[in-house]
C-alpha cells in the first residue's frame, strides 16, 4: 500500500488528518510512528514558506528509509490570525507566550487584549498551509482557512489550541464546541486537506 507520512507528532492532529484523508486508500503515519525523528526550524515569513522547509525536510529523512522511499511527506503550519492585533499570533502561533504556555492562558491572554473591542472589529481566520514532498522532489502546497471572529470567554471541549475562543456566529458557538465531523467539514485544515487530497488523487490518475 502507498504511504503518506504526516509531518507531525500531534495526536489531535493525527485524528483529523486520517478522518479526511481515509477514502484515498492510502497507509497514513505520523512522523513519529515512521520513526522520523527531526527538530526542523521553521523560519520562513508565511505559512507555505514554513509548511514546504518542514515537508522538504522530513521528505529528505524519509527517503533514507528503504520502507519510505516512494512515500509522499505532507506537512502542515497553521494558527490564528486576528485583524484587530495586526494578523498576530500569525505564524507564530504554536510560539505565542513561549511554547510550553498552556492554551487556557495563550486564549485569556487574547481575550483580554481584545476587552472593549466590539463584535465587527474581532474578526479572525485560522489558516493551514500544507505542503507535499513528492517522491519525485516535486513540491505542491494549498491554503485553507476558516472566518470567524474572537469570543469574549472559552467554551467548549471538542477542540484544542484557539478552537475555544474561535467563534463562529453563523453557528453561535466556538470551534471547540462543533461535533468532530462538523468540525472537519469546515476547519481549515479540512478545508485544506480536501484540496490536498484533490492534488494527489490528480497526480495518480495522471501516473
Amino acid at each position: 500500500m502507498e504511504k503518506i507520512i504526516f509531518a507531525t507528532g500531534n495526536a489531535h492532529k493525527m485524528v483529523e488528518i486520517r478522518m479526511i484523508l481515509e477514502d484515498l486508500g492510502m497507509e497514513i503515519l505520523s512522523q513519529k510512528e515512521a520513526g522520523i525523528t527531526a527538530d526542523v526550524v521553521e523560519d520562513g515569513t508565511t505559512f507555505e514558506e514554513n509548511a514546504i522547509i518542514k515537508a522538504a525536510e522530513i521528505g529528505k529523512l524519509a527517503r533514507q528509509l528503504p520502507e519510505y522511499r516512494n512515500a509522499i511527506v505532507l506537512a502542515d503550519d497553521s494558527g490564528l490570525e486576528i485583524d484587530y492585533l495586526n494578523k498576530e499570533p500569525g505564524i507564530y502561533s504554536a510560539r505565542y507566550m513561549g511554547v510550553d504556555t498552556s492554551y487556557d492562558i495563550k486564549n485569556t491572554a487574547l481575550i483580554q487584549r481584545l476587552e472593549g473591542v466590539p463584535d465587527e472589529k474581532r474578526t479572525a481566520r485560522f489558516v493551514c498551509a500544507i505542503a507535499a514532498a513528492f517522491p519525485d522532489g516535486s513540491m505542491e502546497v494549498v491554503r485553507g482557512t476558516m472566518e470567524g471572529i474572537i469570543g469574549y470567554e472559552m467554551a467548549g471541549e471538542n477542540g484544542f489550541g484557539y478552537d475555544p475562543i474561535f467563534f463562529l456566529p453563523e453557528y453561535g458557538c466556538t470551534s471547540a464546541q462543533l461535533a468532530p465531523e462538523k468540525k472537519n467539514e469546515l476547519s481549515h485544515r479540512g478545508e485544506g486537506l480536501r484540496k490536498m487530497r484533490a492534488v494527489i488523487e490528480a497526480r495518480k490518475e495522471r501516473e
